[in-house]
């Protein structure tokens, strides 16, 4: 591929040096480099070669990068169906108040059960749990997103195929536009060595003032195409920027050339080769591939499915004072003191009555007040634990409508469907090959005639400036070859890219470079 185009290409094509210094110092030459530090962005070297430049678009251009992204949604895809497999845990924990007031339990209060004067109480409690739930859908989560994330992938490549045509063609485009320019450059020296004819002339006398006017109207026709061709090298190379993904701040040199070789492959050869590297027809592979899968995942809704649990938890209840407990402990004494008295008095009344009890012994102690004290002691981390709890569960679908039937049909819908988009992107696959193949065959062709003509067209312009010169012909006649020179010319650099255009079709078919091949 780093042949020179000059193989392929006549006296009048050929640049000299000198003329490629003039290009490049004019400064329509095609190259991007952003200006300053630019987060994902690249420099560009002083020269660009189309290697470079499709490296600087596939790690620059916005639409492939946006693509990429979804490999990173894809990779978490994958890394969340692992996760299902992972058992879930829950820790929660709650802090509450209730005011002091009457409580009210259904249709009883808390004054009709005995318990008046009900204090402000806080309340804390904590649960933790773990749970496990498996089934066939998630067992085989992990291997379905595996065949989705390599579907997205061979969809990002396909991308990549798609915007390294567009490069190519930017690229191939910028070069017919510099050739372009290089021709409206010897187009307008032409017309001026044509006006010093037609003055050399008139001087001498041989010559008249129409031929003089027509050689000025000539040169002025070919300022306008240089400029024509100027505007054209800006346009390609906005193109090409716009393929690149990045900004403008420098103009290098585009190195690679090309050459236009005889086409050699065989469409079988191609064919065979298409069916491993196609970018096209990889990402609906892996599409089937998932589909695949899918059909198996949409079965597994038939499969029995096993859930665990496992619980503990605990509580808080304090009370914003104890003296209603206190009085109530004080009371209950007080009453078994007077149940005492009371007995020691019946007791009294027996003709043999044993000795009186002591009384005083059933006074609610001062330990008592200090144990409920103690206890109310408890918010908010003095927890009471609750029981544990622990519970196993296993499904067996029996019927649930027709719904899992409806997801199974679809995804074998869906399989069928990427099975017939298969078979159709390897017919059109073989039908493109013939036909890119006989495109690049007739484009060589015809360049092969436009370089004979090419030829013709110098030595017509040579023989009729040498016969205006000697006044054998008159200026129309010299018009005439210049414009057929001018025509051959144009048509020779149109040829060559053609050929090249066809070249990068073919490539973007077969999903591989072809012209080292």
């Amino acid at each position: 591929m780093q042949n020179t185009m000059s193989s392929l290409t006549g006296p009048g094509l050929r640049r000299s040096r000198a003329w490629k210094k003039t290009v490049v110092a004019a400064g329509f030459l095609m190259a991007v480099v952003v200006p300053g530090p630019v987060i994902g962005q690249d420099m560009v070297p002083a020269s660009l070669t189309l290697d470079e430049a499709l490296r600087l678009a596939i790690r620059n251009n916005p639409r492939l990068q946006a693509a990429r992204n979804d490999i990173a949604v894809a990779d978490w895809n994958l890394n969340a169906a692992y996760g299902s497999w992972i058992p879930s845990a829950s820790l929660s924990s709650s802090v509450s108040w209730q005011g002091a007031g009457e409580q009210r339990f259904g249709s009883i209060t808390a004054d009709q059960l005995g318990f008046q004067d009900q204090p402000s109480f806080f309340f804390s409690s904590y649960s933790a749990g773990i749970n496990y739930s498996l089934n066939g859908r998630t067992l085989m989560a992990p291997g379905q997103a595996r065949r989705n994330r390599d579907a997205t992938r061979a969809q990002v490549r396909s991308e990549e195929s798609v915007l390294r045509l567009n490069v190519t063609r930017a690229y191939l485009e910028g070069l017919r536009q510099v050739e372009g320019l290089g021709l409206a450059e010897q187009e307008l020296e032409r017309a001026r060595f044509n006006l010093r004819l037609a003055r050399g002339r008139q001087e001498v006398g041989s010559g008249n003032a129409i031929d003089v006017q027509q050689a000025e109207v000539g040169v002025g026709r070919a300022e306008i195409a240089l400029i024509q061709a100027r505007t054209g090298v800006r346009t390609s190379r906005i193109q090409l920027l716009q393929q690149l993904g990045v900004t403008l701040a420098a103009e290098p040199v585009l190195e690679t050339t090309f050459a236009v070789t005889e086409p050699l492959w065989s469409a079988d050869d191609l064919y065979d080769m298409a069916v491993g590297t196609n970018p096209n027809l990889q990402a609906l592979r892996a599409q089937e591939e998932a589909s695949r899968y899918g059909v198996s995942m949409a079965r597994s809704a038939y499969f029995p499915s096993l859930s665990l649990s496992a619980g503990i938890s605990g509580f808080t209840r304090q009370a914003s004072s104890t003296a209603g407990q206190e009085a109530q402990a004080i009371a209950t004494g007080q009453a078994r003191i007077e149940q005492c008295r009371t007995l020691n008095g019946l007791l009294s009344l027996l003709p043999a009555s044993p000795p009186p009890q002591d009384c005083s012994l059933l006074a609610t102690p001062q330990s008592a007040i200090e144990e409920i004290r103690a206890q109310n002691d408890a918010f908010p981390f003095n927890f009471t634990r609750q029981p544990p709890s622990l519970g196993l569960t296993i499904s067996i679908p029996v019927f649930q409508g027709l719904g899992r039937q409806r997801e199974l049909e679809s995804a074998r819908a869906q399989l069928n469907d990427n099975r017939f988009l298969i078979r159709e992107q390897e017919l059109a696959l073989r039908a493109d090959i013939e036909s890119r193949i006989a495109i690049v065959q007739t484009a060589y062709e015809s360049a092969l005639i436009e370089e004979r003509n090419q030829a013709l067209a110098d030595e017509q312009l040579r023989l009729a400036q040498e016969q205006y010169r000697l006044g054998l012909s008159n200026f129309i006649a010299l018009v005439e070859a210049e414009t057929v020179k001018a025509q051959a010319d144009r048509e020779r650099v149109l040829s060559i890219f053609t050929y090249h255009d066809a070249v990068a079709d073919l490539e973007a078919v077969v999903g591989t470079p072809l012209r080292n091949q």
